[in-house]
């Protein structure tokens, strides 16, 4: 069964949490599946080794992964309106599957979480999005006939999924952020199945 791998880095879960809504509206997919990845910390790269799995939580990405997927979605919490530094760390590090062109021609898209509503979500998803590009993938988005991405008082853009997680980086996404991220979850398996060989 093809699957849309999920790629994040999380530190305080709300981003883990945002993954997860996403996932589920892959797998409201037919035949489509979501694989759910994380990255490690920088810190834990500068030591000796990674271990090949986290402590908890999703499984660390390999380039396996990037091979067998049909479709791959990004998240990272906002670092001053930018990625967090392990999962731009991963990206920078995708320059053989850049040159095979292993994602050329994949539904790509992204997703964020902030501890304030102008912590620089869009900024961020515009940033995750550029390396997508790069890499020959077919953007998605969040469109306007999603009706909850014009009622919402939290996250959700255009650009991606996102979420408002407040200062302790622990609370629930919204009913609209939940709504919105699977919507782009559906809408990356739908594209991934239509472009599928």
């Amino acid at each position: 069964m093809p699957d849309i791998l999920i790629v994040y880095y999380s530190r305080g879960g709300s981003v883990a949490q945002l993954a997860r809504h996403i996932a589920r509206g892959v797998g409201e997919v037919a035949g489509m599946q979501a694989r759910l990845r994380s990255v490690p910390p920088v810190a834990a790269l500068t030591q000796q080794a990674t271990p090949p799995v986290p402590d908890e939580g999703a499984p660390y990405v390999s380039r396996d992964d990037l091979a067998q997927c049909a479709g791959l979605i990004l998240g990272s919490p906002t670092r001053f309106g930018n990625m967090a530094a392990p999962l731009k760390h991963f990206l920078d590090g995708t320059g053989a599957e850049w040159a095979s062109g292993t994602l050329v021609g994949k539904p790509g898209a992204v997703f964020t979480s902030t501890a304030s509503m102008h912590g620089g979500q869009e900024s961020t998803l515009l940033t995750m999005a550029l390396p997508l590009l790069h890499h020959g993938m077919v953007l998605v988005g969040i469109p306007y006939t999603e009706a909850e991405l014009s009622s919402t008082r939290s996250g959700g853009t255009p650009y991606g999924a996102s979420h408002v997680a407040g200062a302790d980086d622990r609370s629930e996404p919204s009913d609209e952020e939940r709504v919105l991220a699977r919507a782009l979850g559906r809408r990356v398996a739908h594209i991934a199945q239509r472009l599928l060989p």
